[in-house]
């Protein structure tokens, strides 16, 4: 089936309309761009599946990864909202944000 296309006139534009206020993809755009890697991503996966918060030394364990590093991951995901903290003493124990919306649980669904 071939595409019916719109008629142009030179020097006439019709651009579409953006359906997406800026904040919103500015908002959209930083949680893709956390969930971009590799590490955090799977550390997603692991905070989705666990029914309690996550200890940062587990995450260190099990990515064989310094603690500084770990922590640079987790301060990504925490500044897109993806996760929460809570620190006990020398501790800090990680969850999924209880804000998350419909539409970012669906995309975790399907990535992780």
């Amino acid at each position: 089936m071939k595409a019916t296309l719109p008629d142009r006139v030179k020097g006439v534009s019709s651009p579409p309309s953006i359906p997406l206020p800026r904040a919103k993809a500015d908002a959209s755009v930083g949680v893709l761009k956390a969930l971009a890697d590799p590490t955090r991503l799977q550390m997603m996966g692991m905070l989705k599946r666990s029914p309690k918060a996550v200890c940062i030394c587990d995450f260190t364990a099990a990515f064989e990864l310094s603690q500084p590093t770990i922590s640079h991951h987790m301060a990504k995901l925490r500044q897109s909202g993806l996760v929460e903290v809570t620190k006990i003493g020398i501790w800090a124990y990680y969850r999924l944000s209880a804000r998350l919306d419909a539409k970012t649980r669906a995309l975790l669904d399907v990535l992780v």
